[in-house]
C-alpha cells in the first residue's frame, strides 16, 4: 500500500512538473538555414552582459565624468532613433532590452536570390529569452495588439505546426530615422516593394525574419524536421572546431563560398562583350578576382574576455593552393616581427610587418594587368616619365631595378608622442623604415618620382650626420584654412643597417640615426609589452603592432576638446551627427586615464589560411 502510495506521488510530480521542463532550443547553427550567408552569435547574453559590466570601456563611458558628454549623446540617440522606432512600431524600447538572456544571433541570407535579381538578402534574428520567456509573450501580444488597433492587416502563416504572426511593412515606416534619398529628375524613383516581418515565439525562443524563406526553415528545425542547416556546411564544421572552441564572449561567421558563387552567378547572367569598348565594365565578380578575395572560403571573427584583458581573433580560411592577389601579400612569411633595439622606450606607436616588397609588387602589377589593360598602359607611362627623368643624370636608371627591385621583407613604423600646438598633436613624430638592398638607389628613385609632381630645382644637398646623409625632398604643401599661408613640407630619408628611414619630421630620423647601434634603452624590454605578446604566442608570423593607448588618447582628448565647428577633423562627420558630440564636454583625460593601457596584435599564416589576433590586457589602475 504504501509502495503505491509512493508510485502514485511521483507520478503526480512527473505530471505536474512535465510542463515546467522544456528541451533546451538548439544552438544557432542548428536552427540557420543552409543558405547563410554571414551571422553574428552572443552565445550566452546574460553572461555577456555582465562580462561587459566590467570591463575597461563600459565603465569608463559610465564613469561619472564622462556624464556631460554621456546625456547629450543619449539624448540625441534617443530622440532621433529610439522615439520615432517607438512610435512607428508601438513599442518601449525599455519593455524589450532586458529579454536577451540566452543566445541572441543576426543572420544574412540568400533568400533564393539568383545574384541578379531584385530579391532582397534574407535577414533573421533568433533571441532566448530564458527564464523572460512570459515577459517576450506579453510583449509580443502587447505588441500585436497595437499593430492591430493602429489598423495594420495582419495575418497568420504556419510553417511546419509553428504560427507566424505576418506584419507588412509600409514606405512610411522608419520614415524619420533614415532621410530618404533624393532621386535624379532624369531618374524616377521606383516604387518599393512593401517588406514584411514574420515572428513568432517558440518555447523562450523568438523567431523573427523578412521572409517566409528565412523563418521555414528554423520551424522545420524547431520540430524536428530534417531539412539542412548552417551546422552540415563542412566550412562552418571547420572553423567551429579551430576558432569557436572555450566559449567565447560573441562571434561572427562569413560564408565566403556562398558568396562568391553567388556573385558569379550575378556575373554570369550579365555578361556581355564589351571587348571592343574603350572603358571594359567591370564586374562585381571579375573585381574579386581579380583582387584574390575569391580564393577566401570563409572568415570569422571571434572575441573573448579575462580578467587578463579582450582578445579578439580573425582568420580568413584560404588555402595557400588558391592564394592570389591580396590575399597572397597577406600571407606573409613566418618571419620575426618583434621590436629592434633601435626604437625608443618612448615610442606610443609600433607596427612591423615582413612584407616581401618584390612579391607585392609583381601581385599588385597582375591585378591593374587584370583590372583593365589600359591600367597597364598608364602604369607603364609614369614609369617611361620616372624613367626618362632619372636617365638624365644615370643613363642607366631604371626604377624598376632601383626602386622595386631593391625592396626587401621589412616595413617598420613608429610614432612618439606629441607636445605643444594641437596641429603638432594633429601631427604626431612618425618615422617609417623599409629594408632595402641598395639604399643609394632607392632614394635616388624616390626623388625622381617625387619630382614628376613637385620639381625639386634648387633642393638643398644632403646634409652629414653622424656619418651618415640626410636628404631632403620638397614636398606640395599641405592644405591650408581659406587666406592661410600653405606649409610648406619636406620628406627627410637617410639610411642605416639596411633600413631606408623616412619622415616629415628630421629629428625622428636623427634619432634613428643615433639609436642604430642599440645602445638606448628600448621599447622592446618594456614589461607590459612583453607581457602582451607572450599571451599572443610570440611575434614570429611576421606582424607585429602595439600602441601605448594611454598616451595617444591623452593627445586625442586634447586635440577633440579644442575642436571648432570649421575644424576639417570634425567635417569628417556626418553634419546631420556633429551636434550630437559635443566634445568641449569631455573630462580632463587624467580623470579616466585608468580606463586606457595598451594594445597588441599580430598576424600570420598557415597552408589552411590567415590569421591576426589583438589584445588588449586590462588596464592594471582596474584590477
Amino acid at each position: 500500500m504504501k509502495t503505491n502510495t509512493l508510485r502514485l506521488a511521483a507520478l503526480a510530480l512527473f505530471v505536474t512538473a512535465a510542463p515546467m521542463v522544456r528541451a533546451a532550443i538548439p544552438p544557432a547553427e542548428n536552427l540557420l538555414p543552409s543558405d547563410t550567408l554571414a551571422f553574428f552569435e552572443v552565445p550566452d547574453c546574460a553572461a555577456a552582459r555582465v562580462a561587459a559590466r566590467t570591463s575597461a570601456g563600459w565603465m569608463f563611458w559610465n564613469d561619472p565624468a564622462m556624464k556631460a558628454f554621456r546625456d547629450k549623446l543619449v539624448a540625441k540617440w534617443t530622440s532621433q532613433f529610439v522615439k520615432p522606432l517607438e512610435r512607428d512600431l508601438g513599442v518601449k524600447a525599455g519593455d524589450f532590452l532586458d529579454l536577451p538572456q540566452g543566445q541572441f544571433t543576426l543572420a544574412v541570407t540568400v533568400n533564393g536570390s539568383n545574384g541578379h535579381d531584385d530579391i532582397p538578402a534574407g535577414l533573421l534574428l533568433l533571441l532566448d529569452a530564458k527564464d523572460k520567456s512570459d515577459s517576450l509573450k506579453t510583449n509580443l501580444a502587447a505588441l500585436v495588439k497595437t499593430w492591430t488597433d493602429a489598423g495594420r492587416a495582419l495575418r497568420t502563416e504556419e510553417f511546419h505546426g509553428l504560427k507566424f504572426t505576418v506584419v507588412p511593412l509600409s514606405s512610411n515606416d522608419f520614415a524619420g530615422i533614415f532621410p530618404k534619398k533624393t532621386p535624379a529628375a532624369q531618374e524616377p524613383e521606383k516604387p518599393s516593394k512593401p517588406g514584411e516581418i514574420y515572428f513568432t515565439q517558440y518555447q523562450s525562443l523568438l523567431v523573427a525574419g523578412n521572409s517566409h524563406k528565412v523563418v521555414e526553415p528554423v520551424a522545420a528545425h524547431l520540430t524536428g524536421g530534417a531539412v539542412p542547416a548552417i551546422a552540415d556546411n563542412p566550412l562552418f564544421q571547420a572553423d567551429k572546431l579551430s576558432q569557436f572552441r572555450d566559449h567565447p564572449e560573441y562571434y561572427g561567421w562569413f560564408n565566403g563560398k556562398g558568396f562568391f558563387d553567388l556573385v558569379s552567378q550575378a556575373q554570369d547572367a550579365e555578361s556581355t562583350d564589351d571587348s571592343l569598348s574603350p572603358a571594359p565594365k567591370m564586374s562585381s565578380a571579375k573585381v574579386l578576382t581579380v583582387l584574390g578575395l575569391n580564393g577566401m572560403k570563409s572568415g570569422t571573427f571571434v572575441f573573448r574576455d579575462s580578467r587578463e584583458g579582450a582578445t579578439l581573433t580573425l582568420h580568413i580560411a584560404a588555402p595557400e593552393s588558391g592564394r592570389t592577389g591580396l590575399l597572397k601579400i597577406l600571407a606573409l612569411s613566418p618571419k620575426d616581427a618583434s621590436v629592434p633595439p633601435f626604437v625608443p622606450a618612448d615610442a606610443v606607436k609600433f607596427t612591423r610587418v615582413r612584407l616581401d616588397g618584390k612579391q607585392t609588387w609583381a601581385e599588385i602589377q597582375k591585378m591593374i594587368v587584370g583590372m583593365s589593360p589600359a591600367g597597364q598602359s598608364s602604369l607603364n607611362a609614369v614609369i617611361g616619365i620616372a624613367n626618362s627623368i632619372g636617365q638624365q643624370k644615370n643613363p642607366a636608371f631604371d626604377i624598376r631595378t632601383d626602386f622595386f627591385g631593391n625592396l626587401n621583407d621589412d616595413i617598420i613604423t613608429y610614432q612618439k608622442p606629441a607636445s605643444g600646438t594641437l596641429a603638432a598633436l594633429s601631427s604626431p613624430p612618425t618615422i617609417f623604415l623599409v629594408a632595402v638592398s641598395n639604399p643609394d638607389a632607392v632614394i635616388n628613385s624616390i626623388r625622381t618620382l617625387v619630382s614628376i609632381s613637385n620639381p625639386q630645382a634648387g633642393a638643398a644637398a644632403p646634409r652629414d650626420f653622424l656619418g651618415r646623409k640626410i636628404y631632403s625632398i620638397s614636398l606640395k604643401a599641405a592644405p591650408a584654412a581659406p587666406n592661410a599661408i600653405p606649409e610648406t613640407r619636406s620628406l627627410y630619408i637617410s639610411s642605416s643597417g639596411g633600413y631606408l628611414a623616412m619622415s616629415i619630421d628630421s629629428a625622428m630620423v636623427e634619432e634613428f640615426l643615433r639609436n642604430a647601434e642599440g645602445q638606448n634603452k628600448s621599447l622592446r624590454d618594456d614589461p607590459a609589452l612583453l607581457a602582451a605578446l607572450q599571451h599572443l604566442g610570440g611575434a614570429g608570423g611576421g606582424m607585429f603592432g602595439y600602441e601605448n593607448q594611454r598616451e595617444t588618447m591623452r593627445g586625442t582628448f586634447k586635440v577633440i576638446k579644442n575642436t571648432v565647428e570649421d575644424d576639417a577633423a570634425l567635417k569628417m562627420v556626418p553634419p546631420a551627427f556633429r551636434e550630437w558630440l559635443d566634445f568641449t564636454l569631455l573630462p580632463d583625460f587624467d580623470s579616466v586615464a585608468k580606463y586606457f593601457y595598451i594594445s597588441t596584435f599580430v598576424g600570420g599564416a598557415n597552408s589552411e589560411g590567415l590569421t591576426f589576433k589583438a589584445f588588449t590586457p586590462r588596464p592594471p589602475q582596474m584590477n
